[in-house]
């Protein structure tokens, strides 16, 4: 495949529609010995947490290398980069601005702003100080105060060099896979301590967005949501039931409140013990406006009524999967960004990450990723479709720019539309990237 085809006349096809590449702070940078440890090396350093045994202390080595990864996006053509800043490389213990970190991020946004290419920063994307987790982490509702104190000095210090910030990328992952499945770091268990820390996030979202507004008055501000798609196994009103409750728990959970001020009405299948404690004036900071929704976005989750489990997901066993295991069913995203578009009043849209795992091989200094540009081809359809139905969508960005650090799976899951070698740390851009320039190449 050469390129991405789309319809002559798509919005996709036109320049004023965004395109870029993501990535995470802890996920590439490495040099862990320059900053405060986070949640992540501590979950890293626990015995049968991570996949293949590794950490984050190398990575992509990014922090070495981010000239050269700057010449890497560049080349792609994108418009846009969307990084993850590090808290613990930026704040001390004490509280201040790191020098050093600080200004490793202010070269990287003056290089990009001289290369013309956006800067869509997000400011956590999971690695929690451990300081901050030893004194309760997200379940001590002071975290959230303490994120809104480190977004008030890092969008100070950054001026004018940051085109729109997002206060959390996926507070799902944070709260429900870190607090409640025990998955992510820090590895607690327990739906009190998902429900708890989810209600922090949020708050420190809220808390967040209000500094923005006042620092940072010109950059787009708004939070990045992921979202899976719950759909029943038959029609019975049964799976039907457990589904949209499914919806409730790990989609709206987390959405509604943002937009409606209020949590799913599963909020009152919870125990007393369950529930977080809301305060006065907690859901309308919660709930201000947003300059952007940004939507992640990668499969979908079959369920049915099952007298042992509250959600009991389906395995749809002649599905297509990518190499995690996530079936391949695009019109799950038509159908997400459709049905949000009939029961919200949305603000624009960014897709802040789509993108597919692949058992990539580097052979003959190729990656031939077939099945990973067969999933864009299909999402950025699919994408095409709810823009066509009205859906206000201004930009796509491919997950991941590179391979790197995938959380709980270690280094053996490869998300990047580059290969890297992580040995040599050689990136090589993969069929996917070369088709995904050509794209970006073909806007008119």
């Amino acid at each position: 495949m050469s390129m991405y085809q789309l319809p002559e006349h798509s919005l996709l096809r036109k320049k004023q529609f965004l395109y870029g590449v993501a990535t995470a702070s802890f996920q590439i940078e490495g040099a862990a010995d320059s900053r405060l440890p986070c949640i992540w090396d501590t979950f890293c350093a626990t015995a049968g947490k991570i996949k293949d045994g590794s950490d984050g202390k190398t990575a992509c080595d990014h922090l070495r290398l981010w000239r050269d990864d700057l010449d890497l996006i560049e080349s792609l053509g994108v418009d846009a980069y969307r990084l993850s800043l590090s808290w613990p490389r930026l704040i001390q213990l004490d509280g201040e601005l790191n020098p050093a970190g600080l200004q490793f991020y202010i070269d990287l946004l003056d290089e990009l702003k001289a290369r013309n290419i956006k800067s869509f920063v997000t400011l956590y994307h999971w690695d929690l100080p451990q300081h901050l987790e030893d004194k309760g982490g997200w379940l001590n509702r002071d975290t959230a105060y303490k994120f809104a104190d480190y977004v008030e000095k890092v969008s100070t210090a950054l001026g004018d060099r940051v085109y729109s910030y997002a206060t959390l990328n996926e507070p799902f992952c944070s709260s429900f896979l870190g607090y409640e499945a025990g998955i992510h770091a820090p590895g607690l268990t327990g739906r009190g301590n998902g429900r708890k820390s989810a209600h922090h996030l949020l708050l420190a979202h809220g808390l967040g967005l209000q500094v923005l507004r006042r620092t940072a008055p010109h950059s787009l501000n708004g939070l990045v949501l992921n979202f899976t798609p719950c759909y029943p196994h038959t029609d019975s009103p049964a799976d039907k039931a457990v589904a949209e409750q499914a919806d409730q728990y790990y989609n709206q959970w987390y959405l509604q409140p943002v937009m409606t001020g209020q949590y799913p009405e599963y909020f009152n299948r919870l125990t007393d013990e369950e529930k977080p404690v809301i305060e006065a004036g907690d859901m309308a900071l919660i709930s201000q406006p947003l300059d952007f929704l940004g939507v992640n976005f990668y499969t979908r989750h079959v369920y049915t009524a099952n007298a042992d489990h509250e959600f009991a997901v389906v395995e749809i066993k002649d599905a297509e999967k990518t190499d995690i295991g996530w079936e391949i069913y695009p019109q799950a995203f038509y159908d997400l960004l459709t049905s949000m578009h009939q029961k919200y009043k949305l603000p624009p849209i960014y897709i802040t990450e789509n993108g597919a795992a692949g058992a990539d091989k580097l052979e003959n200094g190729q990656v031939q990723d077939e099945q990973r540009q067969r999933y864009y081809q299909l999402h950025l359809n699919a994408l095409h479709q709810a823009v066509e139905a009205g859906v206000n969508v201004q930009g796509y960005f491919a997950w991941s720019l590179m391979d790197n650090f995938e959380w709980a799976e270690g280094y053996s899951k490869r998300f990047g539309i580059v290969y890297v070698d992580y040995n040599t740390q050689q990136r090589t851009i993969k069929q996917s990237g070369h088709a995904y320039r050509q794209l970006l190449q073909s806007r008119v």
